[in-house]
């Protein structure tokens, strides 16, 4: 019988809208189910009921080393003033974000498709006089709805 493993996370491929882009991290593939909480006034029971509510899906940060000349996540956040300010329609400048994650042949094992994405925040690297370390700028994106694709 072969042995099963788990996956390792470091080897992955971003898919965002028809460009396909290297990133050191993504993070924040996460969502929940909201709790709703119910009790009748006249219920024999002395606790609430939950049940399920709204989903809620956390947004994703990427990170990148800063390359010269590279400005790809400020021009991309840059854009978003367009449909804040109601000039342009805001689905122009949404994207769908495919995040693969790869095995050793280099195919994806598990997809997660975020729709509807657009860069809400772009951080800069800090800047320290005596570091040894990669410029390193993160973006983060808030979408629409997180699939799994199997």
């Amino acid at each position: 019988m072969a042995e099963k493993y788990p996956l390792p996370k470091f080897h992955f491929m971003v898919e965002w809208g028809d460009a396909q882009m290297g990133f050191t991290e993504v993070s924040g593939l996460d969502f929940e189910t909201e709790v709703i909480e119910y009790r009748e006034g006249n219920s024999k029971k002395y606790n609430k009921s939950k049940q399920p509510g709204l989903t809620k899906f956390s947004n994703v940060t990427f990170k990148k080393g800063h390359f010269q000349g590279d400005y790809a996540f400020y021009n991309a956040w840059k854009e978003t003033y367009y449909f804040q300010e109601g000039n342009q329609p805001g689905s122009r400048y949404r994207k769908d974000i495919t995040i693969k994650l790869l095995n050793e042949k280099h195919e994806p094992v598990i997809t997660w498709s975020l729709e509807a994405a657009w860069p809400s925040k772009v951080q800069s690297t800090d800047l320290k006089a005596d570091a040894n370390e990669i410029a390193i700028e993160t973006m983060e994106v808030v979408h629409e709805g997180l699939t799994i694709i199997t």
